[in-house]
């Protein structure tokens, strides 16, 4: 039998309990901070992780305004995602998760709490700067063979970003062609992931290679300005699909 097991983050958010459980029970308030996601037929809400790989997520219990808890189910592994919401104010709020199930082995655990520790400073990012306004997500994928030090050359190089950059640096990344380059400041750096905050978004760089997923994905967050979806997603993936060959 597998072993069950749970992983637990907290955050405190300036901003009303109302804004936060949005964030946390429906599709738009989801696609703000998280991955794009989308309400289907039978009204679960369904997270598009990029390259065709979606989760559903079905509602199983609610305390509407407090506490929801989705289960999902990939490729055999069964999980729940716990949200608990705790306005202290109305200001300020705490937002509790707890994530429980066939979560992998230890190391696939940490990448999971990394990757909560990157959304969640999304979400913060999302409601002190773009709070309120409809988002365009850009989301592309690759599995690479590449180790982390040859993924990290390359997208430093790439995006012309040098790699001793630090949180606060102003920096231009360059994109790809026909994609206008990012200006902003570096908000997120270190442990397989580099973000800047810009005028209109937030951009996020990631991924640790063959060390342990051999994922890389860049993902883009634009708030109320009009991008074409479609055509930026081809641009996005085309460029991954180059600098890094998929792992055979």
């Amino acid at each position: 039998m597998t072993e069950k097991k749970r992983l637990e983050k907290e955050i405190a958010l300036d901003a009303g309990p109302e804004q936060v459980w949005h964030a946390v029970s429906t599709a738009e308030g989801f696609s703000t901070w998280f991955v794009p996601h989308y309400s289907d037929d039978d009204g679960n809400i369904v997270g598009d992780f990029g390259s065709g790989n979606e989760s559903t997520g079905v509602l199983v219990e609610q305390d509407p305004g407090r506490r929801i808890v989705f289960a999902s189910e990939n490729d055999g592994a069964q999980e729940t995602l716990e949200f608990i919401v705790e306005g202290r104010d109305e200001s300020t709020t705490v937002l509790r998760l707890i994530q429980s199930g066939d979560l992998g082995e230890d190391w696939q655990i940490e990448q999971h709490s990394r990757g909560w520790d990157m959304f969640f400073h999304n979400l913060r990012e999302y409601l002190a700067g773009f709070a309120g306004q409809p988002v365009t997500n850009i989301l592309a994928l690759n599995m690479t063979s590449m180790r982390s030090a040859e993924v990290w050359e390359t997208f430093h190089r790439e995006l012309g970003i040098t790699a001793d950059a630090k949180v606060g640096d102003k920096v231009t990344a360059t994109t790809p062609e026909g994609l206008p380059p990012i200006d902003g400041v570096i908000d997120l750096k270190g442990q397989g992931m580099l973000g800047i905050r810009s005028e209109n978004g937030l951009h996020r760089f990631g991924g640790e290679g063959a060390d342990t997923w051999g994922m890389v994905n860049v993902v883009h967050y634009y708030y109320g300005v009009d991008i074409d979806r479609d055509e930026a997603t081809r641009a996005w993936q085309a460029w991954l699909d180059r600098l890094f060959p998929a792992a055979t």
